[in-house]
């Protein structure tokens, strides 16, 4: 059974997909995930330019060491920056690196680029404008500062919606951290509790030039339909271009659809051009190889035998990538296959729950537990939140026990003092495999939210590479070591509680969390 005719019925307007037939010049032996290249571009790297890491102060000291070393382009795409002293310091290293591309003999080669959220960024008197209005009003032309704004929230609702709540309608989501060629994919903010004790997950890919095209291109594309930050803190939107929530709603999504699967569709075509002449001119590398003997090999790039394949999800946009790419995974997983899934907000849409309490694979779901729910203390009706969430994992472990899967679908609850959990993504371990060959990493959380309103990106790392697989395998442990599995009892504890009104207003506003 082909993994690509499962996608055919989801393939429908407004997606513009194109359906290419699979390569058929693929090596033998490659990967069985080679059909989410139908959809996006495929990127082959070597395992030794792929780094997993841990912590949030590794995550921020790596952020600080790529700005200080880059020397082309700084792109960072990000719900929001921070307004604390370690947000500060990550704009202070901007300033001194664009100072120096200034101070340069030849002419200021580098490009800032930084996409944000509107309405997140521009919370509060002091906010992520504020923070970055210094850097716009020193380096005009070198520096820009885009706030994508949802078409979504326009006219009544725009001006009857107080601050915060405004960002439940929709969000720029996006986290993608890149430096000349190197990229870090993340769920994590720019904000101090993610450089400290927040815990995502982070992936650096080194030395990845068409990668970081990529999603530079993308960033690029969304700045293109998002209001540009000007130095008296006004915002505008470029010349000629539709207005997100003035001008004609329609017309901007249209626009903004084909500015996207622009770059997607047109990376694609690259990397399919660039693996057929990879491909032709390795088999004459090979055959000159075997006539002069090994040392012609020094100046050869090695055999990937990593994949990289972003995936988008711009519902607002008519763009479901993601969403079918991870439906077909959890269509696909076959017996004794294991996924270790997790999310810093359980909230599955429909559709996943489905697949997964009707599938065959096992499952061991990693999330947070009240405590260490970001949401959790929180002043006013925000406060509720981390209940309404262990009313949705009740709900969702109600039903798994319903169906006795309890073997087969487990719950986890991360726990741990003083942090909170932000994690989320996938791990797939074949059947008889006690390491996986595919994560996901990135901004997406299998809720509502993430495939319907926000802008979300991710990535599948696909390895065939054991010490890249051990890596991967090493993040999940370590984050599943820090976890209890849910039972019935858990949910008779006194911090299990949830108020009658939380459970008769939890159905009716999921949807926004």
């Amino acid at each position: 059974r082909s993994s690509w005719l499962l996608l055919a019925p989801l393939l429908t307007p407004p997606v513009p997909v194109v359906t290419a037939p699979p390569c058929s010049l693929c090596p033998e032996g490659a990967h069985r995930f080679q059909w989410i290249r139908n959809l996006v571009p495929e990127f082959g790297i070597s395992s030794s330019h792929v780094k997993v890491l841990s912590s949030p102060a590794e995550f921020y000291e790596l952020l600080k060491v790529q700005i200080k070393t880059a020397k082309q382009r700084v792109v960072m795409a990000s719900l929001y920056l921070g307004t604390g002293l370690l947000e500060q310091e990550l704009v202070d290293c901007l300033e001194e690196t664009l100072e120096k591309s200034l101070q340069a003999k030849e002419s200021p080669n580098l490009r800032v680029s930084i996409l944000l959220d509107y309405t997140r960024g521009s919370r509060g008197r002091k906010n992520s404008r504020t923070m970055l209005i210094p850097l716009l009003q020193r380096f005009p032309k070198q520096v820009r500062i885009s706030l994508f704004h949802t078409p979504n929230l326009r006219g009544l609702l725009k001006l009857l919606i107080p601050e915060r709540f405004n960002e439940t309608i929709g969000l720029q989501h996006i986290k993608v951290y890149l430096f000349d060629d190197n990229v870090i994919l993340s769920g994590a903010n720019l904000s101090d509790l993610y450089f400290t004790n927040r815990q995502d997950r982070y992936v650096l890919l080194q030395d990845s030039p068409e990668i970081a095209d990529f999603f530079t291109e993308l960033v690029d594309a969304i700045g293109d339909v998002s209001l540009q930050l000007q130095q008296d803190d006004t915002v505008q939107m470029m010349d000629g271009m539709v207005h997100p929530y003035q001008g004609d709603k329609v017309a901007y999504c249209e626009i903004a659809n084909r500015r996207v699967m622009e770059v997607i569709n047109s990376a694609r075509t690259r990397q399919e051009l660039l693996h057929a002449k990879t491909f032709h001119s390795g088999q004459q590398d090979r055959s000159l190889l075997s006539q002069q003997g090994s040392q012609a090999s020094g100046g050869l790039k090695p055999e990937p035998d990593t994949w990289i394949y972003p995936l988008i999800q711009m519902k607002p946009f008519g763009i479901q990538i993601d969403e079918m790419v991870t439906e077909t995974l959890l269509t696909e997983a076959e017996r004794d296959a294991r996924i270790y899934l997790t999310t810093g907000y359980f909230n599955l849409t429909q559709a996943y729950m489905d697949l997964i309490l009707g599938t065959r694979a096992e499952y061991r779901i990693l999330l947070a537990s009240p405590e260490v729910n970001g949401f959790f203390g929180a002043k006013g009706v925000a406060g509720a939140i981390p209940a309404a969430y262990v009313y949705i994992e009740h709900q969702f472990y109600s039903e798994v026990c319903y169906l006795h899967q309890q073997e087969r679908v487990q719950l986890q609850e991360y726990s741990r003092a003083g942090w909170t959990f932000h994690a989320k993504g996938l791990w797939l371990y074949l059947a008889g495999s006690s390491l996986p060959c595919l994560t996901l990493i990135g901004s997406p959380n299998f809720g509502y939210r993430s495939v319907h309103r926000d802008l979300e990106a991710q990535v599948a790392i696909v390895t065939e590479n054991k010490a890249l697989q051990q890596q991967l395998h090493q993040e999940q442990e370590q984050l599943y070591l820090c976890s209890g599995v849910v039972s019935s009892s858990t949910f008779e504890q006194p911090n299990r509680y949830v108020k009658l009104w939380v459970k008769l207003v939890t159905p009716l506003i999921k949807n926004f969390f």
